[in-house]
């Protein structure tokens, strides 16, 4: 374990200083308009979230407002970014959650957050982190699936277990980032249908390049 662990921070120190701007890409400006962007962000883009947003974030405000939303106009302003009646049902669920139960302002903890329709640990570390800076856990979408499982940082399938394999081996201080910096080096270097070895800054240490040059 301390060998991987010793493996998981070089990676780290490696990606930090390839991107030492690492940031959440969507756009927002209020902790509601986050939440309401990642989960609109499920199977979908960032570009296309961004796309869609300013509108949305015009008409909805607060989250009452959203709480409070006609469903079909919500539905009109986000179907774009695909299951747009499902994701509507759900922003307007979970705002009503925060208006009833929280005073309108997003909870501090993973145990009230996945309590919010739409919102399950992938969401809840997103925005708890941006939010508060508070990080829980690793949030792990496609990217951090894809490139934990190519590092041999998880060989798990599951999100969750991905997450705990990752919260084991990543230093507590980096949970929030880690999925920034592998955000940004998926969609730069090790894109899912044909990653850029000659170019990437872990090839001498990643176990896909090894496994491929030992079948050359």
């Amino acid at each position: 374990m301390a060998r991987k662990e010793s493996y998981a921070r070089e990676v780290i120190k490696r990606l930090e200083a390839a991107y030492p701007d690492a940031r959440i890409v969507l756009h927002f400006s209020s902790p509601i308009e986050l939440l309401v962007a990642v989960i609109l962000s499920a199977q979908s883009t960032d570009a296309t979230v961004n796309r869609i947003t300013p509108a949305l974030f015009e008409r909805y405000r607060t989250a009452r407002d959203y709480a409070e939303a006609d469903g079909a106009e919500l539905e009109s302003f986000i179907k774009p970014c695909g299951f747009y009646h499902n994701k509507a049902k759900n922003i307007i669920g979970a705002a009503g959650k925060l208006v009833a139960n929280f005073g309108s302002e997003l909870p501090r903890t993973m145990a009230e957050m996945v309590t919010l329709p739409g919102v399950a640990r992938k969401t809840g570390n997103i925005v708890i982190y941006n939010t508060y800076g508070i990080a829980e856990g690793i949030a792990v979408d496609t990217h951090v699936r894809r490139i934990s499982q190519r590092l041999g940082l998880s060989n798990q399938a599951d999100p969750d277990k991905i997450e705990k394999d990752l919260m084991r081996l990543v230093p507590r201080a980096k949970w929030g980032s880690f999925n920034c910096l592998l955000v940004d080096f998926g969609r730069d270097i090790c894109t899912a249908r044909a990653p850029k070895h000659e170019w990437c800054v872990l090839r001498d240490i990643c176990p896909q390049v090894a496994a491929n040059h030992a079948g050359l």
